[in-house]
């Protein structure tokens, strides 16, 4: 057996050439999502400084997906042909730099512009950084490895909240757009300097190999939408990811209007539960797929399916219910469990797809959730609002949820019975 087929030991080069490329990674990773949710701390002051509708807020909110979502399939194809660090590191420099230029925004055009800039260095570290992944560990050990990169949405969201808040209150909602941005710039470098295994190099073992893909993109992309396991993953996951990007976008400013919180509290608290609640839900999903993974082929979308729907009805109570200890008693709840599907949803998408094609994959994800997904939900949300009010627009978000499970635990249970027929 080869060495790059064996999993990584504390005395293995290998081992720790993995460890630094993940703990690297899921440091970007957590600037990625602090970048991402500074901006939904800023709302109120944002809105009334520039004199905005909810409906620009909503698209300034989104704007960076958009272009996150267009240009993800080209960096997939990229990713999946040519070497991966130089990518994640103009990635990288490319939205840090997006990010400061935001804080000196005079306009709704130009803060719009700003933000969409965002989306075209993640779409290069978003697409290629899974797959990465996926060649310095054996599938064995990736959903704890997954867990730990995934582990930077609660920590970096939390803190893109309350470092928003905080610099909003000491300086000014434009200061915080560069105090995000800048720590960017210096990571970038590292990134471009990473190790670049060959794709595959961890899944030997099973026989499958990562040449070049053949045939066009558009080849691939067919693949891809023919290949069950992987389609089922994708369409829950875009179910999910609405239902996320529209709870963790208004979030905030739902505590402030609908439910009286000053508004440093509402950043702050908020964050606290992600964080917490991120860190222990996204370690026990990570470890409960591993565990389960020799005795269910489709362990990942169970424990992701199951979560999600046990999520759904406490996220109703998080917007319904008056009481201060009941909604944040059930936002604890809601937020633990949607936060243990972000390891194995990814997980079982990497595992469904050949190691040459999964830049791509991760690319045709990508544009599937948040074409689908966060880039309408904050939006829509938004536009109901107008219409209505904030607590009544915000209701979309427990049934997306609940789609979102449901489609997972389909998908599961497909999967299963077909592994059994294989038999």
């Amino acid at each position: 057996m080869e060495r790059s087929t064996l999993p990584p030991r504390p005395d293995d080069a290998a081992g720790r050439t993995a460890r630094v490329a993940l703990v690297l990674l899921t440091a970007v990773n957590l600037l990625n999502y602090l970048d991402r949710f500074v901006v939904a701390a800023l709302v109120e002051p944002m809105k009334h400084d520039l004199a905005l509708s909810d409906a620009q807020v909503g698209w300034i909110l989104t704007s960076f997906i958009v272009v996150y979502t267009v240009a993800s399939p080209a960096f997939g194809a990229l990713g999946d042909r040519l070497a991966r660090p130089p990518l994640l590191g103009l990635g990288v420099a490319l939205w840090s730099a997006a990010t400061s230029v935001a804080g000196f925004a005079r306009s709704f055009a130009a803060l719009l512009a700003a933000r969409a800039a965002v989306g075209i260095g993640e779409a290069a570290y978003g697409t290629i950084s899974p797959g990465l992944i996926a060649d310095h560990y054996p599938e064995s050990r990736r959903g704890r490895a997954y867990a730990v990169f995934f582990m930077a949405i609660p920590v970096g969201a939390a803190l893109g909240y309350v470092v928003g808040g905080l610099v909003e209150r000491l300086l000014g909602w434009r200061a915080s757009f560069l105090v995000a941005g800048a720590p960017g710039l210096l990571l970038a470098w590292a990134c471009a300097r990473l190790p670049d295994p060959p794709r595959g190099a961890r899944d030997a073992a099973t026989g499958r190999e990562g040449k070049t893909p053949p045939g066009a993109i558009t080849a691939t992309y067919a693949r891809l939408l023919r290949n069950p396991a992987y389609a089922w993953a994708v369409v829950g996951y875009a179910a999910y990811t609405f239902a996320v990007g529209g709870m963790a976008n208004w979030m905030p400013a739902f505590l402030e209007r609908v439910r009286g919180v000053p508004r440093v509290e509402a950043t702050v608290q908020f964050g606290a539960i992600v964080v917490a609640t991120g860190l222990a839900g996204t370690i026990a999903g990570g470890l409960v797929a591993d565990a389960l993974r020799a005795r269910w082929r489709a362990a990942d979308l169970w424990v992701s399916g199951v979560a999600t729907l046990a999520a759904a009805p406490l996220v109703v109570v998080v917007f319904r219910a008056e009481g201060r200890a009941a909604y944040l008693a059930a936002l604890v709840g809601a937020q633990l469990l949607l936060f243990a599907c972000t390891g194995p949803v990814n997980a079982a998408i990497m595992a469904a797809v050949s190691p040459s094609e999964r830049a791509t994959a991760a690319a045709l994800s990508i544009f599937a959730i948040h074409a689908f997904g966060d880039v309408p939900a904050p939006v829509l949300v938004g536009a109901l609002s107008d219409r209505r009010s904030l607590g009544e627009a915000v209701l979309i978000v427990p049934v997306a949820v609940f789609l979102g499970g449901a489609v997972w635990t389909w998908g599961a249970w497909r999967r299963e019975r077909a592994a059994r027929k294989a038999r």
